[in-house]
């Protein structure tokens, strides 16, 4: 092997591949007595939790199914006391459709439990996507979530009009 001059660093350089091309050992000749310090890794205490499983899956799936104006994604969160519904248009950036159990036009006439007012934005969605032309919905999102008592009353109401993806 030769031993190519450079300003204040030696390198060797392998004769296989010729003289200007260095060797796999890239540390200077006149340094390598330096203390070397180990890498220590430290692993987590725990695995994720399950809001951030479930935020973790939700990314992923959005990288895969995008809604367009004909068949937008429907998004539905549910929090620990109410429901919340969007139609999102992920090509233009629009919310087609928003509801949720808080609105005074789902929960009055008369007064409605919380499972019921699902039922009731469900329908609304219904009556949306409707206006809209909307004859399919490309993804159902329900954010990694299980489903509770207000998603399955939310599900029937528009599986009944078949806009659940199957």
């Amino acid at each position: 092997m030769a031993v190519a001059n450079v300003p204040a660093l030696q390198f060797k350089t392998c004769e296989i591949f010729g003289s200007n091309s260095k060797c796999f050992n890239f540390l200077p000749l006149q340094n390598r007595n330096l203390p070397m310090r180990t890498l220590v890794v430290e692993a987590n205490k725990r695995a994720n939790t399950r809001t951030e499983s479930a935020k973790i899956r939700n990314r992923r799936t959005r990288k895969k199914f995008n809604g367009t104006p004909r068949r937008p994604r429907l998004s539905v969160f549910c929090s620990d006391k109410q429901l919340y519904a969007v139609l999102v248009d992920d090509q233009n950036k629009k919310c087609l459709f928003y509801g949720s159990t808080l609105q005074k036009s789902i929960r009055d006439d008369p007064t409605v439990t919380t499972s019921e007012a699902a039922k009731r934005v469900g329908e609304e969605l219904v009556k949306a996507c409707v206006d809209l032309n909307i004859n399919e919905i490309s993804y159902y999102d329900r954010n990694g979530f299980a489903r509770g008592e207000r998603m399955q009353a939310f599900e029937i109401a528009i599986a009944d009009h078949g806009f659940l993806p199957r």
